[in-house]
């Protein structure tokens, strides 16, 4: 077994194989005939398989860009060292603004609008809401389409226009620290520990398909979470394991959490 099926066999046992093969394939053209290949928007997670894909291949480079700082959906682009050009992301972005008397719109109405023009999420990445707009990272060449054709958002008549990447507003996150102790590292416990909810509530959620980690969706309640790990939860915003501090003398594990809303 040769390294790419290494790596597409240790992804597609996460459900993540299909990901994985489309950043296998891009990394194969920078091995055999070209300087640099980009993707289109992916999942956080692709940050993870494309380090991995470096590590197996020496004189392979990887960055990443989802056209801000903190980005979540992001491009990942290979290419090899001697590259000495400046990587075109193809990245720009679209604001859509509205009247604030007529309704308060939220991140699945502007979703659900950009899918309803027929667009493929692998062509825009992070949707940005302000109190008046939205603000959307899109691949470059389908400005000019949703400049004239996005025109409603939920009912709601909106004005889009291009802007530059300096004018997105990254959502500004609370960050609340929970000191905690476990009985084990399983999902449901920490979870419901960090989420400030009953274990069967966060069982519930798993079982809803409501939970990922690590922007993967969750396997059970009884997943094994490690420090580092993100937990996220519809509608509760995400759980960071940030530090195990140790054991209890009742055998219960210390946690230092940061969730984030």
């Amino acid at each position: 077994m040769n390294e790419r099926e290494k790596i597409s066999r240790y992804f597609s046992g996460s459900g993540n194989g299909e990901l994985a093969n489309r950043l296998l394939d891009l990394a194969d053209q920078v091995r055999t005939r070209r300087p640099l290949a980009v993707s289109d928007f992916v999942s956080p997670y692709a940050g993870q398989i494309a380090t991995t894909i470096r590590a197996h291949f020496p004189g392979l480079e990887v960055e990443e860009n989802g056209g801000y700082h903190g980005a979540e959906r992001i491009k990942i682009a290979f290419f090899r060292p001697e590259f000495a050009g400046k990587i075109d992301w193809n990245l720009s972005a679209v604001e859509a603004s509205w009247d604030p008397r007529f309704r308060l719109l939220g991140h699945r109405d502007v979703l659900g609008s950009l899918m309803g023009l027929g667009l493929e999420r692998e062509v825009f990445g992070d949707v940005l809401m302000q109190p008046t707009c939205a603000q959307v990272v899109v691949d470059r060449a389908i400005v000019p389409y949703l400049l004239q054709n996005w025109q409603k958002i939920a009912m709601v008549n909106v004005t889009p226009r291009e802007i530059p990447l300096t004018d997105l507003v990254p959502k500004i996150e609370k960050v609340k620290e929970v000191r905690t102790t476990v009985a084990s590292l399983r999902l449901d416990a920490i979870g419901a520990a960090g989420y400030g909810m009953s274990r069967a509530k966060m069982v519930a959620a798993i079982s809803a398909e409501k939970v990922q980690v690590n922007w993967q969706r969750a396997k059970g309640p009884a997943q094994i979470v490690a420090q580092g790990d993100v937990i996220s939860v519809r509608g509760r915003g995400r759980l960071v394991v940030a530090e195990i501090t140790g054991t209890s003398r009742k055998g219960r594990t210390g946690l230092r959490l940061e969730r984030y809303q």
